[in-house]
């Protein structure tokens, strides 16, 4: 499941600590995931005797009980492409920023099992990215719903960092741009181009292209000018901040076809035919957090803008004091 670390402009817990919280998530994660199997397994244990249920395919086990915190890591001689490890338990977690979820229904198989937890843990993501202990966003609902934001956030590895159309702030001026999937070895810059079913895209160098399908013909926007924007500015601030990681960009279709003959090298166009391949390509990168991922993803969040309040809650404890 990757990690929503910023929606936006919505203020988030991963721009307080980028070192801390990827490493938490994934295992707060698993522990809750241990628990909610436990407790579907006593129960149906109890009306029948049922097969040893396999782990979900995203489920990793751990090497070891505990690891060294991520300041380990900042020591000499400790290189940028090395795994983070995972951090010890914060004995002062606040109760805020738990996650505990409930079998709110009685699931009849693991499967579904697997899916009513994932529910529960993309309303937990969209919490810690759009509050803080001290100040809190108010998100669209829309993004509850948002089938691709689910997309990125339920399909691919832990180790995946996601800015979902997030909103630097440049020169004074904001800009919203493409999601950006920050992996271990790789920057992504996404495009989606998506219609209906078996829709066909036909490219070229202009500000519109065609969309085809069997009824009509219409024009659509060339999603090669967002996604030109969103590589510039992210190369841009890794540059400044001597990141080398790959940058690459992506125009994705999953139900339609692209028809672009002269397309530019540097882009890859992933269409029906051969979105299979590269999803189970994405899907199957084992790779552990990287230092230089976290170091990348700290750069980019420093340039996001974000819109928030002070909690009242909080407000009303520094009255009280």
């Amino acid at each position: 499941m990757g990690q929503l670390i910023k929606l936006q402009d919505y203020v988030s817990r991963y721009e307080q600590d980028i070192f801390s919280y990827p490493t938490r998530f994934v295992r707060l994660k698993k522990q809750q995931w241990e628990k909610t199997q436990q407790s579907w397994e006593q129960a149906t244990s109890s009306e029948a005797t049922l097969e040893e249920p396999s782990l979900p395919d995203w489920y990793e086990e751990e090497k070891e009980p505990f690891f060294n915190k991520i300041k380990g890591f900042l020591r000499r001689g400790k290189q940028e492409n090395d795994p983070v490890e995972e951090e010890l338990p914060d004995e002062h977690e606040p109760s805020s920023l738990s996650f505990s979820p409930s079998i709110t229904y009685y699931p009849n198989s693991l499967e579904e099992l697997k899916h009513h937890f994932l529910d529960q843990l993309f309303s937990f993501q969209m919490k810690w990215a759009s509050t803080t202990l001290t100040e809190k966003s108010f998100v669209n609902n829309s993004f509850y719903f948002d089938n691709r934001l689910k997309y990125f956030l339920q399909r691919f590895p832990d180790t995946y960092l996601v800015l979902y159309n997030p909103i630097f702030l440049l020169k004074k001026a904001p800009v919203e741009v493409e999601p950006i999937l920050i992996t271990p070895t790789d920057v992504w810059c996404i495009s989606f181009l998506e219609k209906e079913d078996m829709a066909v895209f036909v490219g070229s160098n202009e500000r519109f292209w065609l969309k085809r399908n069997q009824q009509q013909e219409e024009k659509v926007l060339n999603p090669l000018l967002a996604l030109n924007r969103t590589e510039k500015i992210v190369k841009r601030i890794l540059k400044m901040y001597e990141i080398d990681l790959p940058i690459r960009k992506i125009v994705l279709t999953r139900n339609g076809y692209l028809d672009y003959p002269s397309a530019p090298y540097d882009t890859t166009f992933i269409e029906r035919r051969n979105y299979d391949k590269w999803f189970q390509q994405m899907r199957g990168n084992r790779s552990p957090l990287k230092l230089v991922q976290l170091k990348a993803a700290q750069a980019l969040l420093q340039y996001c803008q974000t819109t928030s309040i002070r909690r009242l809650e909080w407000e009303s404890e520094i009255e009280q004091e």
